[in-house]
């Protein structure tokens, strides 16, 4: 057997477990790993300019492509803590990354060394696991372990803390005797599967809800499938959308209290029978809870047993992968009825009616714009092929009540968490993964500053991407939230800028920011300047293989339609009327419009 230091043996494991991304900052603790990694050549490495923003990277990277695990690496102190929030994203929305932690040598713990942290402790309330090797012969168990808790049952990130001393020791290993450990995730049993499609035999307007576990079990052709042959509308979670395409003619958009449609909430207001697939039940998709259960039965069914019943009881469940509990579905589908079900067809129908004509209005011609039409533009310029990155605010809110997705993971979205900042650096990591699919992030101005440093890693490693920032000079979701304390206190980040008058009082110079940092970048202001910007954009970011900043100043205040209830959605700006000209890019408009053309 092979005597070999321990990260060599780390670097190894790495490559053979298929981790061969990283993003990271090196420090002195941990540059013992980063001579490993040097040495051995096959684990590609992004330097971040912030260890938080590693971290985010990482999770773009893992969420853009099924079977990725991104690697994020600081050294030890701060450069673990600041990784706690990447952590924390990732476990919120059941993401594997694997981060990995310099530490001070084994004789210094606990003697307060300088950036000496027990940074397992911190972690562990956000990982599967979080654990400091004090031993170098645990190393390759202990990495076996984390891959296969990072990848069973419901996925999760997971710390490994490692002392310089430790990294440094020699060890006895063979990477060709080392074997990944086998991966858990519970099945679906038949007898489930048959009293699911009892209940469903009792229902007249079914749904099926398709959570984020469905994207995770790259199992949305399985959702589909399933789907058209039970004739059965679905409707998306945030973190499900993609899951099925947003025109296909069983697709009924997202229910919710924030990010959702009219017609969804409409469409799911009339349904009898829910069957909730890799689903939460999250506060913002389901509102008034009693609002919400009233006159429909539920199917729950998630890869994680606890969650069973974690928000309310449902009256039947399944501890399942998604994917399994489709396909065990599927075919208990088809040994019942012997042919697709054209039950629901009138019911299917009814919902296609209101997802042609239930749309909120986005053709504003306001000077300064309404966000409403920056999204009608986005549609117009980015076609079914774009992957958009966003995270929070009413920027993302507004965003995932008007544009379209089509494909599985091409909607990277911090769901749960929602952290300031993430959106640069997870476009940077999803760019990474599929340089291939265009990537289109979407900010506020306030989640734009938060890490905005990052896009000089873009411009050093030239990862092009085109990133619109919308403008209000404000911080709008709290903005909003304030009004029931009517106030409007400390949200405003507009200020006369002496050093560039051509802001016009909303502050920031992001265009001279982003351009200082080495990337392209345009302000638009009318939505004509906005459309040739939008067209411009992506040609430009391979052009120069940086990204592209497209800003829009907006109005100062737009309230986004929200409520407390599925059935009470306050709806701030007027809907849509004159159907074709208020709402030209509303998917299910097109699609009505398409059929009619071809009857």
């Amino acid at each position: 057997m092979a005597r070999m230091r321990a990260v060599d043996a780390i670097v190894l494991i790495l490559a053979k477990e298929g981790a061969t991304q990283a993003f990271g900052v090196p420090g002195a603790a941990i540059n013992p790993l980063y001579s490993a990694m040097k040495q051995h050549g096959g684990i590609r490495h992004v330097l971040a300019r912030h260890v938080e923003g590693a971290s985010h990277m990482a999770e773009g990277y893992t969420r853009a492509c099924a079977g990725n695990i991104g690697v994020c690496i600081g050294t030890s102190g701060p450069g673990g803590t600041d990784m706690v929030t990447g952590l924390y994203s990732a476990g919120a929305d059941s993401i594997p990354i694997l981060c990995l932690t310099g530490q001070a040598t084994r004789p210094m713990l606990h003697k307060e060394e300088f950036q000496a942290v027990d940074i397992a402790a911190v972690a562990a309330p956000v990982t599967k696991m979080a654990v400091t090797v004090l031993e170098a012969a645990q190393i390759p168990g202990t990495f076996a372990k984390a891959f296969q808790l990072m990848r069973s049952d419901r996925p999760g990130p997971v710390l490994i803390d490692l002392p310089m001393d430790v990294q440094m020791s020699e060890i006895d290993f063979d990477i060709d005797a080392y074997e990944p450990l086998p991966v858990a995730r519970p099945v679906m049993s038949h007898y489930q599967a048959e009293r699911i499609l009892d209940m469903l035999d009792e229902a007249e307007h079914p749904l099926l809800i398709a959570g984020g576990g469905i994207i995770n079990a790259d199992a949305c052709d399985d959702l589909v499938a399933l789907a058209e042959y039970l004739g059965v509308p679905v409707i998306s979670t945030l973190m499900g959308w993609g899951a099925i395409p947003d025109d296909h003619r069983l697709a009924q958009g997202m229910a919710g209290i924030q990010t959702s449609q009219r017609y969804a909430n409409a469409t799911f207001l009339d349904s009898d029978l829910v069957i909730g697939v890799g689903n939460r039940w999250a506060a913002r998709h389901t509102g008034n809870i009693d609002t919400y259960r009233e006159g429909r039965r539920f199917v729950h069914i998630d890869i994680e047993a606890t969650q069973i019943g974690r928000v309310f009881p449902p009256d039947f469940w399944s501890v399942s992968d998604a994917g399994a509990a489709l396909r065990t579905l599927l075919e208990a589908a088809r040994q019942r009825y012997g042919a697709p079900l054209e039950r629901y067809g009138t019911w299917v129908s009814e919902c296609n009616e209101r997802k042609a004509t239930l749309l909120r209005k986005t053709h504003f011609d306001n000077v300064p714009m309404k966000p409403q039409r920056v999204y009608e533009e986005m549609c117009r310029a980015f076609g079914p092929e774009t992957r958009y990155v966003t995270t929070i605010g009413l920027s993302q809110i507004a965003a995932a009540q008007m544009l379209h997705v089509y494909r599985p993971r091409h909607w990277v979205n911090a769901g749960q968490a929602g952290p300031l900042g993430w959106t640069i650096p997870a476009a940077i990591g999803a760019s990474v993964a599929d340089p291939d699919t265009p990537v289109v992030a979407l900010s506020g101005d306030y989640d734009f500053q938060f890490l905005i440093e990052e896009l000089a890693v873009a411009a050093q490693f030239q990862i092009p991407y085109v990133h619109v920032v919308v403008n209000n000079a404000y911080l709008g979701l709290i903005r909003q939230a304030q009004r029931s304390f009517d106030m409007d206190y400390q949200v405003q980040l507009s200020f006369e800028n002496i050093n560039v008058p051509a802001t016009e009082g909303y502050g920031v110079d992001h265009v001279g920011v982003v351009e200082a940092l080495g990337c392209r970048a345009v302000r638009v202001r009318t939505p004509e300047e906005l459309s040739q910007a939008l067209a411009g954009a992506r040609e430009t970011a391979l052009r120069d293989r940086v990204p592209v900043v497209v800003e829009v100043i907006l109005e100062r205040v737009t309230n986004i339609s929200m409520g407390t209830a599925i059935d009470a959605v306050n709806e701030f700006e007027p809907t849509a009327e004159d159907l074709p000209v208020d709402a030209p890019q509303a998917v299910g408009l097109r699609r009505g419009e398409e059929a009619r053309q071809s009857g």
